[in-house]
């Protein structure tokens, strides 16, 4: 398997028997291809490629080293979580889109070359398209088509970006590019919408909660992970990766406050927390990308743990709305627990997995005297702790009491989330473990004195804000409500735009058209004064008058055409 097959073919191949399996049978089949494949990279050695030669191009479908490999394994581990919480699903579609959606995702991940990239980059955009309209609301009809075209969008950069590099280098090498020529330019925007760069970000807070209970999981863990390891393997070090990234951990935490939708406020903090990982690319040092890679690991991981055990809420309550919600710790306590445990993780407590990832990027950030942008993910921090520490668990949970009383999460949606958990715990237990795995060697203990004491300080007084808020009533409550983001200049002002400018070159053409009526009527009966022959209508005319009114029609055909 190891010699013909690429990695990541074991899920794709493996989605097409899907259909005709049931019972233990499907469900063995489902769980026993994600180990199969972690088998399988794992079975590769560090340098072992796989090339090939269609229509001239030099393709390299395997290439393994420390970065490919990594990802690979939580890519693997999150389709085997996602699939033991998808195991009561009995939709075809939607699991063979998950299986064909994590599948491209690793395969992109081990590609050497541009096209091959390319090929997978859309096939990710393609397959992960029906976890949302697997839901089967026009909501969700309506978010999957816009976030068709902004994937494709992203992948037409890649290929322009690909070709035009090509063209300039001969390469097809999938590796450092840097920003040096339009064609990398093309291929750094291509990437940026995958990674949801900030005013390219809101197909993720839009098409992410309209997916379904199981989608949602899957979308979290591939599309802009996929992203994030792209800008990592071509654009280490590219300088203004920085400032985005920064500005990625800021603008999402004012939305997420005020948000309703408990799974929009997590897609929010998704996007926070890319620009932790954006950061540490853009910083560039062996430091600031262990701890990007390190980060996105972890990230992997407690969010798929959140957006299970807000799926749970949603597949139990029938409801995601915080407005909805509270009091759900009596019916659902294993769910309240396991996602304290994400919230924890994704707040950087200490013994918990952010703790020990997001430490690297913040030492990084603060050893290469980037103090700006260091205090700017100090704030983040502190607000990420706001919304997804605090804000989801509590709503959705605690606060008042709803009065739902529903049943715990089925039995496989609390194995995928103790598992997910115990992940989170035992990599901030013994960040050893990751950080072995990382690309370059690790020097660094997260559990100085320093570190701990501050970060607890940092949590300390981002709870102690929370509190006084919510007593002063300063805090926004949870109201059923829509925010406005950047999609609203395409969803709402663009078409409302075009409509106006439609309207008036309507009311102009229709003025103009009129105007040049009236002087064409007075210019043909000065002509009929001048050149009418004697006589009746429908006399012969000579031909010289036939030809000037012939002439005149088609003048007034054009005009009217034209107009």
């Amino acid at each position: 398997m190891t010699e013909w097959l690429p990695p990541g073919f074991v899920l794709i191949l493996g989605a097409l028997f899907v259909p005709f399996l049931r019972g233990h049978t499907r469900k063995v089949w489902l769980l026993l291809l994600p180990v199969l494949g972690l088998l399988q990279i794992w079975g590769l050695p560090n340098g072992y490629e796989w090339n090939l030669t269609l229509f001239d191009f030099d393709l390299q479908l395997v290439r393994v080293d420390a970065l490919s490999r990594i990802f690979g394994t939580v890519f693997y581990l999150a389709a085997f979580l996602g699939l033991i919480f998808a195991l009561h699903v009995e939709d075809d579609l939607e699991v063979v889109s998950a299986l064909m959606y994590a599948g491209a995702a690793i395969a992109a991940v081990f590609v050497g070359d541009l096209i091959s990239l390319f090929v997978f980059w859309e096939l990710t955009a393609v397959t992960s398209l029906f976890l949302i309209w697997a839901r089967r609301t026009e909501r969700a009809y309506r978010a999957g088509l816009r976030y068709l075209i902004v994937q494709i969008t992203s992948g037409v950069l890649l290929l322009a970006g690909t070709l035009i590099h090509y063209a300039d280098t001969g390469s097809l090498a999938f590796g450092s590019l840097g920003l040096v020529s339009l064609g990398t330019g093309l291929i750094f925007v291509g990437f940026g919408i995958k990674a949801a760069f900030p005013l390219l970000h809101a197909w993720l807070e839009d098409a992410y909660p309209e997916a379904t209970v199981t989608g949602t999981v899957f979308l979290s863990a591939f599309t802009t992970k996929l992203a994030i390891y792209a800008l990592a393997r071509s654009f280490a070090g590219t300088e203004i990766l920085v400032p985005i990234g920064a500005l990625m951990t800021v603008f999402p935490i004012f939305y997420a406050v005020i948000e309703n939708d408990l799974r929009r406020v997590l897609a929010y903090s998704l996007n926070n927390q890319l620009g932790f990982m954006v950061v540490g690319i853009g910083i560039g040092t062996e430091m600031a990308l262990n701890g990007t890679v390190a980060h996105a690991f972890a990230h992997i991981l407690y969010k798929a743990l959140l957006f299970m055990s807000m799926g749970a809420v949603l597949f139990r309550a029938g409801t995601i709305k915080g407005s909805e919600l509270g009091g759900l710790y009596k019916s659902m306590p294993w769910t309240a627990a396991f996602c304290i445990v994400g919230a924890a993780s994704i707040s950087a407590f200490p013994l918990f997995s952010g703790f020990i990832s997001k430490s690297l990027i913040l030492a990084a950030t603060a050893d290469n005297h980037y103090t700006l942008t260091f205090l700017v993910l100090l704030f983040a921090s502190a607000g990420v702790f706001h919304h997804a520490g605090i804000k989801v668990p509590y709503f959705a949970f605690f606060a008042h009491d709803s009065g739902i009383r529903c049943e715990e999460a089925p039995l496989n949606m609390r194995i995928a989330m103790g598992i997910a958990a115990a992940l989170c715990i035992g990599l901030g237990l013994w960040p050893g473990l990751l950080y072995s795995l990382l690309p370059f060697p690790v020097n660094f203990d997260p559990y100085t004195t320093t570190h701990v004491v501050t970060q607890l300080q940092l949590l300390f007084f981002a709870a102690a804000a929370f509190v006084f808020l919510q007593k002063t009533g300063i805090y926004p409550p949870e109201l059923a409500s829509i925010n406005l983001d950047v999609d609203w200049l395409y969803r709402r002002a663009g078409p409302r735009l075009v409509a106006a400018i439609g309207a008036t070159w309507v009311r102009t053409r229709e003025a103009l058209a009129h105007s040049a009526g009236r002087h064409f009527e007075a210019a043909a009966a000065q002509l009929r004064a001048l050149h009418a022959p004697p006589g009746v209508l429908g006399e012969p005319w000579s031909t010289s008058q036939a030809t000037l009114w012939v002439a005149l029609a088609l003048v007034a055909c054009l005009a009217v055409a034209y107009w």
